[in-house]
């Protein structure tokens, strides 16, 4: 799981539960996708949250506060199953504040492609989850983070590897944005960080953060086996996030490194881990292809081995997981929305 039921407050309603972010140059700009109520919850109501906000957070500068939001917000499913939805943008000081009301880029319904003049383009709906994860080695990695040991695959039969969210759905949200548009107050290297937040309305009129994604794979490293850390993840700001985790991460880290001896000064190793990953932010330079690989994190395309990257450059050893993208099902397309669209 990259994000899948990472935290309590999230499996409380899966419409709420963000499994994953991918930013990845598309046809006519950047496209942001993130994935939500993952069909292996069995959750009790499928789509998006009526009192829920969506939003892709975009970092201009480099110091992990946004500078712009992209914030979708539901009404009610119809007796077809279908949601209306409205895309807000704010930006300024005013994109850390969630009740801010900026300005309306678009609306539209569920499983329709939306436009707007000056390109922009949006689309909501069910589709088949691209991502992959093998369960025993899913498993073996957070205890092994948890505890300070190697990663324990005893008994594991690689040629045995299986994808546990095959045949599996979510509800996606997409959303492209012309270069024009998106390097508007960007810096001249069009490098930006992207995080995404699922919010959810309080009875006192606030709002309470239920997911906040950047990398991939954080809460199956970290807190598989501490809920009240997957929790904390979730919370706060990225600009905050060394500060609240740097110290618990870089002792997870390096007790691992130090039980496998792949290097002289483990702590040192960790230290130089935890500032890459911390803020919890996704890098992505603008008009370039996205690769989450072992060279450089630069967003994240649907067919980029997370897992395999994330574990083995935490651990600073290979961690397989015996299968590959050919594993997943529903392949993604190449054309907007790019995702596996369920029809």
């Amino acid at each position: 799981m990259s994000h899948h039921l990472d935290s309590p407050i999230a499996r409380q309603d899966l419409r709420l539960d963000i499994t994953d972010l991918y930013v990845f140059r598309g046809e006519v700009g950047t496209a942001f996708v993130i994935n939500v109520c993952h069909s292996i919850g069995q959750p009790p109501i499928s789509g998006y949250h009526p009192e829920g906000m969506y939003e892709f957070k975009i970092d201009h500068n480099g110091d992990a506060v946004e500078e712009v939001t992209y914030r979708f917000t539901f009404k009610e499913r119809d007796s077809e199953g279908k949601q209306k939805y409205t895309i807000h943008r704010i930006h300024g000081k005013d994109a850390v504040d969630p009740h801010a009301q900026g300005t309306v880029v678009a609306q539209g319904e569920t499983e329709e492609t939306v436009s707007t003049p000056e390109g922009v383009r949006a689309w909501a709906g069910h589709a088949g989850d691209p991502f992959w994860i093998e369960p025993d080695v899913l498993h073996a990695v957070g205890h092994a983070f948890e505890d300070g040991t190697k990663v324990d695959l005893t008994g594991w039969d690689p040629s045995k590897a299986h994808n546990l969210f095959a045949g599996h759905t979510v509800y996606a949200i997409v959303l492209e944005i012309p270069d024009s548009v998106l390097l508007a107050n960007a810096r001249d290297n069009h490098k930006i960080g992207v995080w995404a937040v699922s919010t959810l309305a309080t009875d006192a009129g606030g709002w309470r953060s239920v997911n906040r994604i950047g990398l991939p794979m954080m809460p199956p490293l970290f807190a598989q086996y501490d809920e009240q850390f997957g929790n904390s993840l979730n919370a706060g700001h990225p600009s905050e996030d060394f500060a609240t985790y740097g110290s618990h991460i870089i002792k997870s880290i390096s007790s691992v490194v130090a039980a496998y001896g792949t290097a002289e000064d483990p702590h040192a190793y960790a230290e130089k881990i935890a500032h890459r990953m911390l803020p919890n932010v996704l890098p992505y330079t603008v008009g370039t292809q996205a690769s989450l690989g072992f060279v450089e994190w630069n967003g994240r395309s649907l067919t980029d081995h997370a897992p395999n990257v994330m574990f083995s450059t935490a651990a600073n050893a290979p961690i397989q997981l015996g299968i590959g993208k050919e594993s997943v099902t529903s392949k993604p397309r190449k054309s907007f929305p790019y995702v596996p669209v369920v029809l």
